[in-house]
């Protein structure tokens, strides 16, 4: 049995816009723009590097128009509690 804490987490839909493929020179990885269903308008979109790996280990890439779904994790370290909005009464009224 593990004694590590599970994380945290939250999954959001999201669609693949488009597939952007750098320029040959740069050397850099062709990127996927997801957009995050759920997201503040100005920050919905993400681009993240269009490498996948599917159950049986083969790399895959991400087409335009794929339904995905976007997973952010954290630690419990660095998450808080929220408090349950619950009706209390007023010590005032009492």
């Amino acid at each position: 049995m593990s004694s590590a804490k599970a994380k945290a987490s939250t999954t959001l839909p999201g669609k693949v816009e488009k597939v952007i493929h750098p320029h040959p020179s740069t050397g850099e990885p062709e990127k996927a723009q997801i957009a995050v269903e759920g997201a503040d308008h100005l920050y919905r979109e993400i681009g993240v590097p269009n490498t996948l790996t599917d159950a049986s280990g083969q790399k895959v890439k991400l087409k335009e128009g794929a339904e995905v779904e976007v997973t952010i994790e954290a630690d419990p370290v660095v998450t808080k509690a929220v408090l349950q909005n619950t009706q209390r009464s007023n010590p005032q009224n009492a």
